[in-house]
């Protein structure tokens, strides 16, 4: 079953997120990560409007979003942000048929 990873962002420092920016995509395909949506336009609808930057990413299954996350080289990246230059809410979900799944 396909798995999404959901992220909401803040950017502080664009320069050094970029860093970060620069290296993920190609971590995430290591896993079979397909991004479905990343810094489009977007209307907050509900909730408070402190984050700026959305982003969607389909893996192939659970555990391999979880192993990219987890992995070496995402950590390596993410480095580039945890530093104070960006703030970041993620989560990895199953996807599910319908709204009658919980």
């Amino acid at each position: 079953m396909p798995a999404y990873w959901m992220a909401r962002s803040r950017i502080n420092n664009q320069e050094n997120y970029s860093k970060y920016t620069a290296l993920v995509g190609d971590i995430l395909k290591q896993y079979g990560g397909k991004p479905l949506s990343r810094g489009g336009r977007y209307q907050m609808m509900e909730g408070p409007d402190y984050f700026q930057r959305f982003v969607i990413v389909e893996f192939p299954t659970f555990e391999d979003a979880v192993a990219c996350f987890e992995s070496d080289g995402y950590k390596a990246a993410a480095a580039h942000r945890r530093d104070g230059s960006g703030e970041v809410e993620t989560v990895i979900m199953d996807a599910t048929e319908g709204m009658g799944a919980n």
